[in-house]
């Protein structure tokens, strides 16, 4: 698959995770209860995901592999990704899903150029460079206009 369609990819991506915010965080206000909405989301999440590797494997991986894999991989993921979500349900209704997604977003990146930069959680390593450091500045005055009345 070419950059340009991968690129397109994670761009839409991107909107559906936004989508989903708009969504989720009416649950978890109508619920009163943010951390309801993310069980909510998790549990549909896992349905979706199931009837997805159902439709698209074409072989279950062995138990011998399932065995070799460490095993705070098998839960820590889902961990990071239910604090995530819950804190993006909460922060919504308070900031508004623009607010919440470019302060979010901004997270992300930093953290992303810092574990790049070190190689942390067996990522390559990608050395921090000028030009990396002038778009997190970007970003960051983004936010700020963004974040201003």
């Amino acid at each position: 698959m070419n950059q340009q369609i991968i690129s397109i990819l994670a761009l839409v991506g991107g909107v559906f995770l936004a989508i989903q915010a708009g969504f989720n965080t009416q649950l978890g206000v109508l619920l009163k209860n943010p951390l309801l909405a993310s069980v909510t989301t998790s549990i549909s999440s896992a349905v979706f995901a199931t009837i997805f590797v159902l439709l698209t494997m074409s072989s279950v991986p062995s138990l011998h592999l399932a065995k070799q894999i460490p095993w705070y991989l098998w839960f820590t993921g889902g961990l990071f990704s239910v604090l995530g979500i819950s804190l993006y349900y909460y922060t919504i209704p308070k900031l508004g899903v623009s607010k919440m997604i470019a302060l979010g977003l901004c997270g992300q990146l930093i953290f992303a150029l810092i574990a790049g930069h070190f190689g942390w959680l067996n990522l390559p390593a990608e050395p921090i460079t000028l030009k990396k450091l002038i778009g997190i500045t970007a970003l960051v005055i983004g936010i700020l206009l963004i974040n201003t009345k």
